[in-house]
């Protein structure tokens, strides 16, 4: 719980009138044949009557195919439950409904490179893209892989897929050829879309090397397409299967509009995979349906995206919020393409970008804030982000001190959404909403149609208490399946294990007093110390208020019977731990958390190990610390940091 007293921000009355939150209000009531007088009681109703809620969110937002007339079938199953099954619909079709010069994609890449792709103008490259992958021999069910940054020529490939049926799957170029090869080599593609590499901080990554490594380790493989994004030189020489971009396509440029398979609902779209921090990544099999209808509720209802918004979310290709981005293009919005550091000119090169393109939606991680916030930077000062009306953050918890910092260094009028769900999901579990405060610290909302809930070590529900986060209904974007899970018994373990019937997502949540939540991270990562559970989170939210810790990380070590906190923490270069500090971030911890969550030991490190998606690792510390070997190097984003937490001497005493 925050204890706050008042929210940060509540939206003026005309404003919540004006979002389409708020119309579907109205239209749900109706359907309901009873009054539904706020969000509380029009969510209730979402998971209660789920075959009513999503057959009138289908209607909303205009769906382009085949509804049929059945809305669910075996409701109570979980998993097991099917949605749609009569409808035929094609979700490149929806993404590309919006025709004419208005921009679709604008892209800035680091070094100041600009690109923009019209609405008539992508469509075009996606047909001319599908119509070579069928030369090729693609067709529905195959696989299309993607090496590539984040540039437009990746959304043409995930078009041009789904398109035709096939399946797009991706990973971030600075991935290792084994991090690739573990996710590819699972799926069996048929053609890999590679780029010659990357900018990333001021520098060049020239990859073809690698490229031709993983190309050359891909027996099912027939064709490499490489997109010249650095122009390196010598073209597609030693790379197995090579074709350059434009040679690819030139035959079918211009020639015909796109052909639109009519497809099932539930027909695969994408393959992600989970972070393999723990072994060989999942392959999440993700349908078209289920991601279309759940990224318009959650981008049109929850975050207000109205046709000719300009939206931006600074991720990779190895993240899920790349393919949420995307979605944006269904409701008319521009998509706002970066490719680079986000710390490029002292930090300011994604509020650069956010003032000349008129960005109204500006999505983080959670960490690019905290740093923000650590550097003393004060956008609202330096730019102009009158446009902005919303600012989504996820990837971690959003610690207090983040949210006053967007409300007092950004602007005191937007909507900060903090939002949490996942790869699992390709959605968001918790999220924002245009018709409720924000109140500091806490998510505003559970999700239309998401029947979450907190509940203790027996399934029952809590409320302003920490507990399991789970699902208790079918919702459409649930997995189709993991693949090659051939009898669905890794994907039953990965989620209704725990709670048989119930999906049980490995957070741990509170649901506060506002009806808003709270994560205090991973149900696998919490501490236990004298059979006392607490969330990694709440010493985070504490310790980034100490001015000399830039972030830390904290995990449990055996200790005689028990196990004791320990606290990592990265300082300000040039400064050194020593026991004055020590002292001063225990009591913080004390007085604003508990006694029980001060860490036994607190040990300086130079750099904490993260996934390529951002996240801390505070499993892999773990086992370092422990001297277990880490189950997938190739899962983490700088692997070399480790080091710095084997074998320390303060943790033998």
């Amino acid at each position: 719980m925050t204890g706050a007293k008042k929210p940060l921000w509540t939206p003026e009355p005309a404003q919540a009138r004006a979002t389409a939150m708020h119309r579907l209000l109205g239209r749900a009531a109706l359907a309901a044949g009873h009054p539904l007088p706020d969000y509380e009681a029009l969510w209730q109703w979402s998971v209660d009557a789920p075959r009513e809620f999503w057959s009138l969110l289908w209607d909303e937002c205009g769906v382009v195919g085949e509804r049929g007339e059945r809305v669910l079938e075996n409701g109570a199953s979980m998993p097991g439950a099917r949605w749609f099954p009569e409808a035929r619909l094609n979700f490149a079709e929806n993404l590309l409904r919006h025709r004419g010069e208005e921009p679709a994609l604008v892209f800035t890449g680091e070094d100041g490179a600009r690109r923009v792709l019209s609405r008539d103008a992508l469509r075009a490259a996606v047909a001319a893209f599908a119509a070579a992958l069928t030369a090729e021999g693609v067709g529905a069910g195959d696989r299309v892989a993607a090496l590539l940054p984040n540039v437009p020529e990746a959304i043409v490939a995930l078009l041009a897929c789904a398109t035709i049926g096939a399946i797009f799957t991706s990973a971030s170029p600075d991935f290792g050829v084994r991090g690739v090869l573990d996710r590819f080599a699972q799926v069996e593609p048929r053609v890999l879309v590679a780029a010659d590499g990357y900018r990333y901080d001021g520098k060049l990554f020239d990859i073809r090397t690698k490229v031709a490594e993983i190309a050359a380790a891909l027996p099912s493989l027939r064709r490499v397409v490489l997109v010249p994004v650095i122009d390196a030189g010598d073209g597609v020489a030693g790379i197995p299967h090579a074709i350059g971009c434009a040679e690819f396509v030139a035959p079918y440029v211009f020639r015909e509009e796109p052909r639109f398979a009519p497809l099932p609902f539930d027909h695969p779209l994408c393959i992600l995979y989970s972070s393999g921090t723990t072994g060989v990544p999942k392959c999440i099999v993700h349908g078209a349906g289920g991601t279309l209808l759940q990224h318009l509720k959650e981008q049109r209802l929850h975050c207000d995206l109205r046709p000719g918004d300009r939206l931006f979310y600074f991720t990779t290709l190895g993240w899920m919020m790349w393919n949420w981005l995307v979605s944006g293009l269904a409701s008319g919005a521009t998509l706002l393409l970066y490719d680079g550091s986000p710390f490029a000119r002292q930090g300011s090169v994604l509020f650069d970008l956010a003032e000349r393109e008129r960005c109204t939606h500006f999505g983080v991680g959670a960490k690019f804030l905290e740093s923000c916030l650590k550097a003393g930077l004060k956008p609202r000062l330096t730019h102009d982000l009158s446009a902005l009306r919303v600012l989504m953050s996820t990837g971690s918890p959003l610690s207090v001190p983040c949210f006053e910092y967007v409300y007092r260094d950004l602007r005191p009028d937007l909507l900060l959404a903090s939002i949490s769900g996942g790869t699992d999901i390709v959605s968001c579990f918790v999220l924002g909403n245009p018709l409720l405060a924000v109140w500091p610290g806490e998510i505003q909302c559970r999700g239309l149609g998401m029947a979450v809930d907190v509940v203790d070590a027996q399934g029952l529900p809590v409320r302003g208490e920490k507990g399991e986060l789970v699902c208790d209904r079918p919702f459409p974007s649930m997995p189709i399946a993991f693949w090659n899970d051939i009898d669905g018994s890794r994907y039953r373990a990965a989620y209704f294990e725990r709670f048989p019937g119930r999906w049980c997502h490995g957070d741990y949540a509170q649901i506060t007093a506002h009806g808003g939540i709270v994560i205090h991270g991973r149900s696998d990562a919490t501490l236990n110390p004298g059979g006392v559970r607490i969330g990694t989170a709440e010493i985070y939210a504490q310790v980034e208020n100490v001015p000399e810790v830039l972030e830390s990380l904290a995990i449990a070590q055996p200790w005689g019977d028990d196990v004791r906190v320990v606290l990592f923490v990265c300082l300000r270069d040039g400064l050194a731990l020593d026991e004055p500090l020590r002292e001063r971030i225990r009591r913080r911890i004390r007085e604003h958390a508990s006694p029980r969550h001060v860490p036994a030991r607190i040990v300086q490190v130079p750099a904490m190990p993260r996934t390529r998606s951002g996240k801390l690792v505070e499993l892999a510390v773990r086992d370092v610390v422990a001297g277990r070997e880490v189950g997938n190097l190739e899962a983490i984003a700088n692997p070399g940091a480790l080091e710095h937490f084997r074998d320390r001497e303060e943790l033998r005493h």
